[in-house]
């Protein structure tokens, strides 16, 4: 699943942006997802205390489902990790407005050329929103899309340029590639890394919990397996080089 972030502040075509990547990669035949994150606080999906929704949450209920005929409305108590959120998808692409701590390739929205500055790091791909109004084609050495009059040319530039999300290891955690995930982000929007340069592409040892794959450090990979190989080899029908299942039901 590649997936694309679209950044800047209130106001500067975040959503307009979002709409014409969503629109344009659905005519493409194409399963897109999104993500809005909420900046407001105190923001809730169901804030009126009487509803028989919030009374499961008032009574304890760590999960509540919303059951519709139309619609499926999934809440959780706390705010999710955007990894534990891209597990809830299996789309083509993920389009994310306003999400800023992930590593994937982000577009920065702004009303002015000052203004994209503020948003810039080393993921930012292209600019677009208000700015792209002015007519300019290129900001800081990134180029500018208008969607308004030609959105076809920034969902052409996703969907060649997005890429599968990078986990959010420090570089003291794994480092395996020599980066942190945010630096080798950085490099594959740039074009000067590949996705799959991410050790964690082809991991040696995996991990599935509820059906849903674990990212591991290649220490904890090792760790893992080097604990599992050590009970293996002393048991009867052992082969070498073969491939071991463990399953564990709780």
């Amino acid at each position: 699943m590649k997936a694309v972030a679209v950044n800047g502040i209130s106001k500067s075509g975040k959503t307009t942006v979002c709409e014409a990547l969503i629109s344009g990669l659905r005519r493409r035949g194409y399963t897109v997802g999104s993500v809005k994150e909420i900046h407001f606080e105190a923001f809730a999906i169901d804030p009126d205390p009487t509803t028989n929704t919030r009374r499961h949450r008032a009574a304890g209920a760590d999960l509540v489902t919303a059951r519709g005929m139309y619609e499926t409305d999934i809440l959780y108590q706390t705010k999710l990790p955007m990894e534990e959120i891209f597990r809830h998808y299996n789309h083509d692409f993920l389009v994310l407005e306003g999400v800023s701590d992930c590593n994937v390739l982000s577009i920065v929205t702004a009303h002015s050329v000052e203004a994209v500055q503020d948003h810039l790091d080393e993921r930012t791909a292209a600019v677009s929103g208000v700015v792209a109004n002015t007519g300019l084609k290129e900001v800081w050495g990134l180029p500018v899309f208008n969607i308004l009059h030609d959105p076809e040319s920034l969902v052409d530039f996703v969907e060649e340029r997005a890429f599968e999300p990078l986990p959010s290891f420090e570089q003291e955690c794994c480092g395996e590639c020599g980066y942190s995930c945010r630096e080798l982000a950085g490099l594959v929007v740039k074009e000067t890394a590949r996705r799959e340069d991410c050790v964690l592409w082809d991991p040696e040892v995996e991990l599935y919990i509820a059906g849903t794959a674990v990212p591991m450090v290649p220490f904890v990979q090792r760790l893992l397996k080097n604990a599992v190989l050590g009970v293996a080899k002393e048991l009867r029908g052992f082969r070498a080089n073969s491939t071991i299942e463990v399953k564990l039901r709780s």
